[in-house]
């Protein structure tokens, strides 16, 4: 059975083949010519497509054997994609990818993790049904007839640099915290062996210590003769590893060469959906805060104003490990409260305390002075109660526009059925004020070029970039986020700090972060909570924390480059006489705009 869908499909197909058969490989790299800095991997013109949307256009890569190179970009721009036609993931509709002199353009994942490439996927890179113990075993399944003396060394080695995951020996992955599935990944990555070790967002929503300790595994890698990829969406980070970096826009190589030279070339390494987007507030570029900012208030302003948001004693246990530890904190009104802390410390399990997601064992949470202790999520939503995940938790088969405009439903004023089964006009009002909202969101955020994509079909970082026009449309009293930097370039993340301050602004709402990113979460904050194991260490001002020294032995570390992973981390100053809001509470100005 056939009919146009099906023959239009076939001659696609027809056509990508005819594309493929031209691919030849290339004269330099046959054989593994090329002496001793011979070529490890070629890419050449290729092209790769998702049906019929195609995302990379001729990309051109290549990398030295022994070479450790990182591949950057805009959200969006395809490096994820280029990772997986590498490992066999996808299959390129054109172009040639040589490998140790080997064409692989065709090649499965099973074929090319024979040959040594070994791939780390950005996010969740672990089974969590499995226990560590029972990964170690998956991850040397190349290695059956290798002696296990050898294999078991090579896991001792993992355990001695990550000593946690010893701890956590016969517990199932799903049940660690972020950082340690991330050390469990690579060091699944050193015992395969690899020849070629591609690693999809190193730091992805990890701690600097974490971060730290995971630099020095891809570094004793590294010292095994491997080449690797690392995709990093911080260039700072990047630098530490890579002498050489690729730089990716819309598909295509932007910039290959020293990663130094990139750090100078403004017209590349720029924000693309956040340029601007703060900039009405105002401020100095370096990052840096003076005196005049109002947003630094004293202690008995801070005092003075009303609590919004406070918890008492609030405590969870998940079996025998306690995750929150009787902890007692306020977010005052138009306070930004930040909270840091290793992975595994109870930041996101107290988030999911307050908006509801999971009950207390022991505490009390009060909302504007009422007690909501016993209340749903919907009814803390329903009161002012915004929240972001760090993974994005949108509607995947739903358009931009949409998952947009459902940020706006608390504040739909018309919602009987029967008026919108007769289309009434207050229903018709109803609607063009949503339509109106979203579109000045969509153009806020310049998202425009995504509007009508499903989110499934975005890229990381474009979906948080979604999650926090949503989280604007909801106007909340208080808003919490959850690593709101996680998974966007570092030029977005050091434009988000003055678009945070501007939602302040705008919306007069509290904030509660929790930001790995030091320089936007101190640029932002009026305080920072520091917690460790599940208990509050510390109190104060970003400069009292960050200069803690138990907070720098816990969680800071003491390399400067993770620490600082974005340059500056937002540079406005939120007091500026230049501020202008533009939509304090986006719905109802669509309204008077549209009257007048």
């Amino acid at each position: 059975m056939s009919g146009p869908a099906t023959q239009d499909r076939t001659r696609w197909t027809e056509r990508l083949l005819g594309r493929r058969r031209e691919a030849a490989v290339p004269a330099d790299v046959q054989d593994g010519q090329g002496g001793p800095d011979r070529l490890a991997l070629v890419c050449r013109g290729v092209d790769v497509a998702y049906d019929k949307v195609q995302v990379l256009f001729g990309v051109d890569l290549e990398v030295r054997q022994g070479e450790i190179i990182a591949l950057l970009g805009t959200n969006g721009a395809g490096k994820s994609t280029l990772l997986k036609a590498i490992s066999g993931l996808v299959d390129p509709i054109a172009g040639t990818i040589v490998f140790d002199g080997r064409d692989i353009t065709h090649a499965d994942a099973v074929e090319t993790s024979k040959l040594g490439i070994i791939q780390v996927p950005g996010g969740k890179a672990v089974f969590p049904t499995l226990t560590v113990a029972e990964h170690f075993r998956a991850g040397t399944w190349l290695y059956a007839r290798e002696d296990p003396a050898e294999v078991a060394a090579r896991v001792d080695q993992v355990l001695a640099l990550f000593p946690r995951l010893r701890e956590r020996w016969d517990q199932m992955a799903g049940n660690m915290s972020g950082g340690e599935q991330q050390q469990l990944a690579l060091g699944m990555a050193f015992v395969a062996k690899p020849n070629l070790l591609i690693i999809d967002e190193l730091s992805l929503g990890l701690a600097p210590t974490v971060v730290e300790q995971l630099l020095q595994i891809v570094r004793r890698i590294h010292e095994q003769g491997c080449t690797i990829i690392l995709v990093e969406q911080s260039v700072n980070v990047a630098l530490t590893l890579a002498e050489r970096a690729y730089f990716m826009e819309k598909g295509e190589v932007r910039f290959s060469g020293p990663t130094g030279e990139l750090l100078e070339r403004g017209d590349i390494l720029r924000s693309v959906f956040l340029e601007g987007v703060g900039s009405v507030t105002g401020g100095q570029g370096d990052g840096t805060r003076t005196a005049a900012s109002p947003r630094r208030r004293a202690n008995g302003e801070r005092q003075a104003a009303p609590a919004v948001l406070e918890v008492f004693g609030l405590t969870k246990r998940f079996g025998g490990i306690t995750a929150v530890d009787d902890v007692t904190f306020d977010l005052r009104e138009h306070e930004i409260l930040g909270l840091i802390g290793p992975n595994g410390a109870g930041k996101t399990t107290i988030f999911d305390l307050i908006s509801g997601i999971l009950t207390l064992d022991a505490g009390r949470i009060a909302f504007n002075g009422r007690d909501v202790t016993s209340w749903g999520p919907d009814r803390r939503a329903a009161i002012g109660l915004g929240r972001s995940f760090q993974d994005a938790r949108i509607f995947p088969t739903l358009t931009v526009a949409e998952n947009v405009a459902i940020g706006l439903e608390r504040h739909i004023d018309t919602r009987d059925h029967l008026a919108a089964l007769l289309n009434l006009p207050a229903v018709q009002e109803s609607e063009e004020d949503v339509a109106f909202t979203v579109d000045d969101l969509i153009e806020l955020m310049n998202l425009g070029a995504f509007r009508d994509k499903f989110v499934a079909e975005l890229s990381t970082g474009t979906r948080r970039i979604v999650d926090l026009a949503m989280a604007i449309a909801h106007d909340p009293t208080v808003l919490i986020l959850d690593e709101p930097s996680s998974g966007i370039a570092q030029r977005e993340t050091e434009a988000l700090g003055p678009l945070l301050r501007r939602i302040r602004e705008e919306t007069s709402c509290s904030m509660l972060i929790i930001e790995h990113d030091m320089p936007l979460i101190t640029s932002v904050s009026d305080e920072i909570i520091a917690l460790d194991l599940g208990a509050v260490v510390t109190r104060g001002t970003p400069e009292e924390v960050t200069s803690d020294p138990r907070v720098i032995e816990s969680y800071l570390g003491g390399d400067m480059a993770v620490i600082h992973r974005s340059g500056s981390g937002g540079s406005a100053t939120p007091g500026s006489e230049d501020a202008k809001p533009a939509r304090a509470r986006p719905r109802r100005r669509a309204r008077s705009e549209g009257e007048a």
